[in-house]
């Protein structure tokens, strides 16, 4: 059985996965829940059997059905040995657990479409509400990362490849651009993004280039 990850295009949390995978070079079969307002997939009732978490990614294996991003890399991480997604030393691998955890963590949980609803719908926000809260809880949490950082001295944040840290760094820069963030603030990590998008395993699992046609 080949593995599938129920997958949206411009989910960060299923834009990491498929960027470890192609990082391993793990093939696995891609299956699109649309979580546009308009559709709303993953709260249909035949989505909620595959995943009562109702979100994604979930993904799907021999040994059965798995979700939570952050959990699922690091299974990936302990099933394929190579590329190493974690430094060798064990504060590096501390330092790119952390960095990962505080984009997954602490910035993209409160601007997920399920929170900009809620602050819509629930409590009135109109549009640029809603791009002040994201840009505010972007830019706190890229400032205390580039403030954080000191660069390895190799190609990358911890060492001469990507880890977790850049796995995580890279759909969030995405998601910043998007709402047109200015992260001209934060070369530390526009210097990181750019050496990632040089690379065939992050450029294949951009939301463009997985965008349903």
């Amino acid at each position: 059985m080949r593995m599938r990850l129920y997958d949206y295009w411009r989910s960060s949390a299923a834009y990491r996965l498929r960027i470890a995978f192609n990082l391993k070079q793990v093939d696995i079969d891609l299956e699109e829940v649309d979580l546009h307002p308009a559709v709303r997939a993953h709260l249909s009732e035949p989505y909620a059997g595959i995943n009562p978490q109702r979100r994604v990614p979930a993904l799907a294996t021999e040994t059965g059905l798995f979700n939570q991003s952050m959990a699922i890399l690091e299974w990936i991480e302990e099933t394929w040995a190579d590329p190493p997604l974690l430094p060798r030393d064990p504060d590096m691998r501390l330092r790119s657990r952390a960095f990962a955890q505080t984009v997954a963590c602490d910035i993209h949980p409160l601007n997920t479409p399920a929170v900009l609803g809620e602050l819509r719908h629930r409590f009135g926000a109109d549009q640029a509400d809603l791009d002040a809260w994201y840009g505010h809880w972007i830019c706190r949490g890229f400032g205390a990362l580039e403030t954080e950082i000191s660069l390895s001295g190799g190609s990358f944040l911890f060492g001469d490849q990507p880890s977790f840290a850049e796995i995580a760094l890279v759909p969030q820069m995405y998601n910043a651009r998007r709402f047109k963030i200015d992260v001209s603030a934060f070369p530390k990590l526009v210097e990181i993004d750019a050496a990632c998008q040089q690379l065939p395993a992050f450029r294949a699992a951009a939301p463009d280039a997985v965008r349903p046609s």
